[in-house]
């Protein structure tokens, strides 16, 4: 009998505590907020560029095999566990298995092999992601990060309006080998928030950024203070914003619609408020918007941040 005069034992049967640890797995599993829909993109919003799916299926694909390898590992504790406790075997000491080459050299080549294969795809997806030789972008927009909020340069012709980004001044922060690009006799417009600037549609905060749907659009990346990371939540990709190095990347936008975006780098008090908002419209509706632009007298650029660096000037010279 145990002390306080019960007949139960006072350790709980294993086959119970397998049992509530199951139960607590599946709640912490189906508890998460997602419907059946969510649940094959684990926790990834719903893509809405061309580039999108291939982010989705390498996060897809890392899952799985951090699954397998989570599988192996919990049967492995499990069954040590269950078939190797003391009041089994009734063993103070179980057997120590030291000095075993076999196993030993498995310990270290599969996780070579697991890494190996992740780096693989990773640096694949990664080279596609971040390629500007596969497409000529339809629309080049340089995205200025700064303490707090954001701002759009439109690099693009747009009537009534003089200029060529080519020479702008305040673009003198942007390498040459993005500028070769740039359309010519682009004055173009901008827009820029603070981080009390809202959406006037769905009132959400930040400035918006206006793209059109089903054409290919370059980011040009700079900043005016510190490391900043630029963020579409539904394009699954973000990319750091550097003071005094510029960073690229393109995506085609295919479904219309408001996107939330934000800095995903801790970059000082007030990081949380900076945001901003994607709206995907029509090629049509993104015209008539840089025409709006030059009506609120938006025209030109506004500073695209530190010019670069003697190394970093250098660096992109030798790779030309």
């Amino acid at each position: 009998m145990s002390p306080n005069g019960s007949d139960r034992s006072p350790r709980r049967p294993m086959r119970r505590k397998l049992l509530q640890a199951m139960t607590a797995g599946l709640v912490l599993a189906t508890a998460t907020g997602c419907t059946y829909k969510d649940f094959p993109r684990l926790g990834m919003p719903t893509p809405t560029t061309e580039e999108a799916p291939r982010i989705l299926s390498l996060w897809q694909g890392s899952w799985a095999a951090a699954l397998a390898v989570g599988v192996l590992v919990w049967g492995l504790i499990i069954w040590s566990a269950i078939f190797h406790r003391r009041s089994r075997t009734k063993i103070e000491v179980p057997a120590q298995t030291r000095y075993n080459m076999p196993i030993e050299a498995l310990y270290t080549v599969v996780p070579l092999i697991i890494v190996s294969v992740l780096f693989y795809f990773t640096a694949r997806d990664e080279t596609k992601l971040l390629s500007l030789t596969d497409k000529k972008p339809d629309v080049t927009v340089n995205v200025v990060g700064f303490q707090w909020s954001w701002g759009f340069n439109y690099i693009t012709p747009v009537d009534g309006v003089t200029g060529d980004a080519k020479t702008d001044a305040n673009l003198d922060a942007i390498p040459d080998r993005f500028k070769k690009e740039f359309p010519a006799g682009a004055g173009g417009v901008y827009d820029v928030g603070t981080p009390g600037t809202k959406n006037p549609q769905t009132g959400n905060p930040g400035p918006t950024l206006w793209l059109p749907k089903g054409e290919t659009v370059r980011f040009v990346l700079t900043s005016r203070d510190v490391i900043h990371s630029f963020w579409v939540v539904p394009f699954l990709m973000k990319l750091d914003v550097i003071p005094g190095h510029t960073n690229a990347f393109q995506v085609t936008p295919n479904q219309e619609g408001t996107f939330l975006g934000k800095c995903a780098e801790l970059c000082g008090v007030d990081h949380s408020r900076m945001l901003f908002n994607v709206k995907v419209v029509s090629p049509e509706r993104y015209q008539q918007h840089l025409k709006d632009l030059v009506k609120k007298g938006q025209t030109g650029y506004i500073p695209a941040g530190i010019a670069q660096t003697s190394h970093e000037k250098n660096r992109e010279t030798n790779n030309l």
